[in-house]
């Protein structure tokens, strides 16, 4: 069923016209791309980029999230307006009692045990704030292996995100968000100015900017994919949530359009900050995972004012890892004020807990705990996927697949189960125009592209193209 090209009514909304909404255009859009914004924007998205060429995987990257992450990321919030509800809340308020409300359970759960291991990655950062002054010669790998220093760090963090979580939409998420989010953009602006004016730094911006489409190939393009896709927090239902407190009349298009944009327009401007200072300072841009831990610190010590630049740097990534947390808890918490019935605060309490008990393994597995360092003898040498530590094992199941696999699955269920006719109805009924043939070639790609390319980052997420060799 294809999106009528008629001006048909809006559908009726679902949920209880009561919930706690956004009080603004601008608070929304803040808070959900604080969501997106995180560790995957600044730390990641660099060294992705280092090790697949640049400038010529910085176009790639921006074609998919043109083409696929936007037209999703719509879905999502259509289904939350739409239903006024959590991710099993909004499945359920379509399709009644039926198994496709598994798919809003997987995204509850994906939402928990990534909050679990990400917080205690956050506490790292924000540890890092003052290590570099404190401490500048402890490595990375000493500092993580501190039980002293990073269960403190990590319950700080977990207790950072539940106070601005208990607070509610309004007073809690968009009040921190309108604060946080300006804070995070002035620290980059920041760092940019001091890293692009480092002697050398010109080769780090030929190597951002100027692209060699050489370089490209088809595991450039699946990684591109993947990072378009995770770098806005879609396929745990942290969209679907932050739509449920949408006001009716919100411009869908809008709200969704400027999300992506403030999301990406962070992600390239991390690539500004990190990559001429790694050529003015002879580093490698293809260090991979360890390039924000243990090669900028070294850079940051060699630049006049190194050390202030040091904890600025890791102030604004611990900012934008906050911004995540906030949206990962704050979708198990609607869920259990939604359909358990609890209060905000039992909600956060509850899960607060949960996050704690799933990640204190996870931080003792980087080097306090032998046997949560390396689970062989639970999951065999080749471990999941080759990860064999707890945290890596954690990322492997909830960041990579479940995360991967839900976005499938509320794909499918968004363009046949519900129908993008009647999604394409909710996108209309707020302010703002929807034309008929935007709505049918959006439908399209919800219904056909979307879901054949998530497939991709799927099957990659299994480590599938490796295994037969399609990448050799």
């Amino acid at each position: 069923m294809e999106p009528t090209t008629t001006s048909d009514p809006a559908p009726a909304h679902t949920g209880d016209q009561s919930r706690e909404q956004w009080s603004s255009k601008i608070g929304f859009v803040l808070a959900a791309a604080g969501s997106a914004i995180g560790l995957g924007n600044i730390w990641r998205f660099p060294y992705v980029t280092g090790e697949n060429g640049g400038a010529a995987f910085v176009i790639v990257y921006l074609a998919c999230i043109a083409l696929i992450c936007l037209p999703y990321l719509l879905a999502e919030l259509a289904l939350g307006r739409h239903s006024q509800k959590n991710p099993v809340g909004a499945i359920r308020a379509v399709a009644g009692r039926t198994p496709w409300v598994i798919v809003g359970g997987l995204g509850i759960l994906t939402g928990l045990f990534i909050l679990s291991y990400y917080g205690v990655i956050a506490g790292w950062t924000f540890g890092y704030i003052f290590k570099n002054v404190a401490s500048p010669d402890t490595t990375f790998t000493e500092f993580i292996a501190t039980p002293w220093l990073v269960l403190p760090l990590f319950v700080l963090f977990l207790g950072f995100t539940a106070a601005i979580v208990q607070g509610g939409v309004e007073d809690g998420i968009e009040r921190a968000a309108k604060v946080l989010m300006p804070i995070l953009l002035v620290l980059m602006l920041l760092v940019i100015v001091r890293g692009v004016t480092l002697e050398g730094a010109s080769a780090g911006l030929s190597f951002y900017l100027n692209p060699d489409f050489s370089k490209i190939g088809s595991e450039a393009i699946v990684a591109a994919l993947g990072q378009a896709f995770f770098s806005l927090s879609l396929g745990m239902g942290a969209m679907v949530t932050y739509g449920s407190y949408l006001p009716e009349e919100e411009n869908l298009l809008s709200a969704g359009g400027w999300v992506a944009l403030f999301d990406t327009s962070i992600a390239l401007l991390a690539g500004l900050m990190i990559f001429p200072a790694v050529f003015a300072l002879d580093a490698d841009p293809q260090a991979g995972p360890t390039l924000v831990f243990d090669v900028l610190p070294g850079l940051f010590q060699q630049m006049p004012l190194g050390t202030v630049v040091g904890m600025l740097f890791f102030l604004l990534l611990s900012v934008a890892a906050l911004t995540s947390t906030v949206s990962l808890m704050e979708v198990v918490v609607s869920y259990c004020m939604d359909e358990q019935q609890w209060s905000r605060s039992k909600s956060v309490a509850v899960v607060t807990g949960a996050a704690f008990v799933f990640g204190f393994p996870a931080a003792l597995s980087q080097g306090i705990s032998p046997a949560l360092g390396d689970m062989s003898w639970l999951v065999g040498e080749g471990g999941v996927l080759g990860a064999t530590d707890f945290l890596g094992i954690m990322d492997k199941i909830w960041g990579d697949i479940s995360l991967a696999l839900g976005a499938l699955l509320l794909c499918v269920f968004v363009g046949w189960v519900w129908s993008t006719a009647d999604a394409a109805m909710e996108i209309r009924s707020g302010e703002g125009a929807f034309a008929p043939g935007t709505a049918r070639l959006w439908g399209a790609f919800v219904r056909y592209v979307c879901p054949l390319v998530i497939l991709v980052v799927v099957l990659n997420a299994f480590d599938l193209f490796s295994y037969f060799g399609l990448f050799d």
